[in-house]
């Protein structure tokens, strides 16, 4: 399993609060433990938590598969996340699953849980909604994705003309109903839906991607502004479809983790000065 990437989810002060929440909910740990910063590990499985601030809410446009073996296992999940959420599919029998339902819980993130086979050795996989302008677009951006990282494919595609049922009239047939697909060993899954939702991917749920060097970072920097994206600050892009990215080198974050806080802090102000992350600069600071 990749931890080199993992989901950051935004908070306004509450990203505490939630980590313990969700330690509790998936019997997981919080591995890391700072004011703005927090690390959870679900499954062995890593996310962060970012106190950032009122500015974003998360939506369901990125949701969380949880992957069940039992519906005993379905139950535990669903009972737990309802306390103070909101169920967006109820939880029942579909076609596509025995057992199987969506809710927001009361921090504003969606999990859908479903009773069903894994589609690789992680439990929980993001799963991105094309809606809107991007409706139509998951498979050109499981393609995008996949030539940008390595260590890449795309697995299952289920479009809404394959279905026994038949499909919505508001869905085109080919169009991606779900797929699965993988990033340099990491799970995604993602559909396209014509429906008018009143949200879109935003900052408050983005990708993280550790970086090993200068040229990993100038390379998914490059790639992932391509074509439409934008470049934001202190590492944060958008891709052409809106999706939010976090390119990290690894070398910033042993930076900011000296032991002597004044080097540390002279790291963080030079990269809250940048949009891509030059390592070199961060080295000079830290040297000064």
């Amino acid at each position: 399993m990749n931890n080199d990437i993992f989901p950051c989810l935004w908070y306004d002060e509450d990203a505490k609060e939630s980590a313990e929440f969700y330690c509790k909910v998936f019997d997981g740990k919080i591995t890391a433990d700072t004011p703005v910063v927090l690390n959870i590990e679900l499954f062995g499985q890593k996310m962060m938590l970012l106190n950032g601030g009122p500015q974003f809410k998360k939506n369901a446009s990125v949701s969380f598969m949880v992957i069940c073996e039992t519906e005993d296992e379905v139950d535990k999940y669903w009972d737990q996340l309802m306390d103070d959420g909101m169920v967006l599919m109820p939880l029942n029998s579909y076609s596509w699953s025995k057992k199987y339902g969506w809710i927001r819980d009361k921090y504003g993130v969606t999990w859908q849980i479903f009773l069903g086979e894994k589609a690789s050795d992680q439990k929980i996989v993001p799963t991105l909604m094309f809606i809107h302008e991007n409706n139509g677009k998951a498979m050109t951006a499981m393609e995008f994705y996949t030539k940008t990282f390595p260590n890449s494919k795309i697995g299952n595609i289920l479009k809404y003309g394959d279905g026994s049922e038949g499909h919505p009239a508001t869905e085109d047939p080919e169009n991606v109903q779900h797929a699965h697909f993988v990033i340099d060993g990491y799970s995604l899954f993602c559909m396209d839906n014509s429906y008018d939702h009143q949200f879109d991917f935003n900052e408050a749920i983005s990708m993280v991607v550790m970086t090993d060097d200068q040229e990993q970072t100038d390379h998914y920097w490059n790639t992932l502004t391509s074509s439409g994206g934008k470049e934001s600050m202190c590492g944060w892009l958008k891709d052409q479809f809106g999706f939010s990215w976090q390119i990290v080198p690894k070398r910033l974050i042993q930076l900011m983790s000296d032991p002597d806080p004044i080097k540390a802090q002279k790291v963080v102000q030079a990269m809250m000065r940048m949009q891509k992350i030059v390592i070199e600069d961060l080295e000079k600071a830290y040297q000064s």
